[in-house]
């Protein structure tokens, strides 16, 4: 039956869609590695239920309405993908599914403001900020809120950092030794700007020339894994026009943003712009790979005293861009940086994009579990490399009263050179 699935009702997805159900074999490696499948304990919620069930609806044998629950459930972590021994490429699935079947799905009118609510604002910069700052009217009214939309009101924060304007060129220091082009992100630039202001200094404290494209725009993955196919569409073509050909490496510092850049061939499939997508994906890597790759030409000082840094995988950094040795080597750089490891670091923290918003309940109890791992490692310092990572945990560990800082991987790196040190010894 899977000439159904590469039928032309369901265009060109049909293919990479039907290969991914073909290539599992239903072992179940994947249920321990799932973590709606280890909170909820139901086979329709983990990877191999899913896929029967994506299947079925494909071939026209069960109705969309009927696997909804469950494929919304879907974090879209990919922490099956690294444990399946069949090498089933969920992500060719489980996003092209959604794109399909969006069309037919049963929501309330306060989920679909939600949605419509953070697809209109998110990816946007200015209007994100302009929503946050109102946030604060919605939390005095309180219990007049509708509860749909109470989760947007508890994961914004009391303060909205400053907005930063980055130079749209930050020269090498010292001699040139690479030129990129790096994406400033859209939630990034409003939750916690200082991010970008610390790639471009660590990377040009190591000869790498940064341009910032005025032209950018959102990655496209808040629109590409809730099943707009449509708007990821327009937001890679824009992309594709924005970012030069003639840099080193197009970087990312957000995971989420990273592993939605890699998929513009599969976002774009079918369209004139598939080849030039392909390639494009193929010059898109994390910051922390091409600085591994690329060495220092400056490493960090360190501190005064020792610093306990735990780390944690963003799912779209290590599961969906197999990154993961990188960013703890930098890290290890650091003189005095004493790197712990958190428990379970294939689980997700339960951001997962808009998940927090749309599955709140199943967010909540990851979040609380995550930020329980990361207080018994001890650490001072959490590090990660995505922005809604850092966010749940900010949260979740602030809801403990955790003094745990919680920073993005650069940041550490920066505070590592700009930090004073001892006097050397006479």
């Amino acid at each position: 039956m899977l000439h159904a699935i590469q039928s032309k009702e369901h265009g060109p997805l049909g293919d990479p869609m039907a290969h991914a159900v073909q290539s599992c074999v239903h072992c179940g490696f994947c249920l321990a590695a799932c973590p709606t499948y280890l909170e909820l304990g139901q086979e329709m919620d983990s990877p191999r239920g899913r896929i029967i069930l994506m299947k079925q609806v494909l071939e026209g044998t069960l109705p969309a309405a009927a696997a909804q629950p469950h494929i919304d459930r879907c974090l879209g972590c990919l922490a099956c993908e690294p444990a399946c021994p069949s090498g089933v490429p969920y992500r060719d699935l489980i996003s092209p599914y959604r794109a399909k079947v969006e069309s037919q799905a049963v929501r309330t009118w306060g989920e679909k403001l939600r949605r419509w609510l953070a697809a209109q604002t998110i990816p946007f910069p200015a209007r994100f900020r302009l929503a946050l700052r109102g946030a604060a009217i919605g939390r005095a009214l309180g219990a007049l809120v509708p509860a749909v939309l109470r989760p947007m009101l508890a994961l914004a924060p009391a303060e909205v950092p400053r907005a930063v304007a980055l130079p749209r060129i930050s020269p090498a220091q010292g001699p040139r030794r690479a030129r990129v082009a790096l994406l400033a992100g859209c939630a990034q630039q409003v939750l916690d700007p200082d991010i970008n202001v610390a790639t471009i200094d660590v990377l040009t404290r190591n000869g790498i020339e940064v341009l910032v494209p005025a032209a950018q725009g959102c990655c496209g993955g808040l629109a590409w894994h809730t099943g707009d196919l449509a708007a990821a569409q327009a937001f890679a073509r824009r992309n594709l026009a924005a970012f030069p050909e003639d840099v080193d490496a197009i970087l990312t510092n957000a995971a989420g943003c990273g592993s939605a850049m890699h998929e513009y061939h599969l976002i774009l499939r079918g369209t004139p712009d598939e080849s030039r997508a392909a390639a494009f994906c193929q010059r898109v890597v994390d910051v922390s790979v091409f600085l591994s790759k690329l060495g220092w030409s400056e490493k960090p000082l360190g501190w005064r005293e020792p610093r306990s840094v735990a780390y944690h995988d963003a799912c779209h950094l290590a599961n969906a861009q197999n990154v993961r040795a990188e960013p703890r080597s930098l890290l290890r750089a650091i003189p005095g940086l004493e790197l712990q490891e958190i428990t379970n670091p294939h689980l997700c923290c339960g951001s997962a994009g808009t998940y927090n918003l749309d599955q709140p309940v199943i967010a909540d109890s990851l979040g609380a579990q995550k930020a329980q791992a990361v207080i018994a490692t001890g650490a001072t310092t959490v590090a990660t490399g995505n922005i809604g990572c850092l966010t749940q945990l900010r949260t979740h560990l602030a809801r403990t009263n955790s003094p745990i800082r919680v920073q993005h991987t650069m940041q550490v790196l920066r505070d590592g050179y700009t930090a004073q040190k001892s006097p050397p010894s006479p």
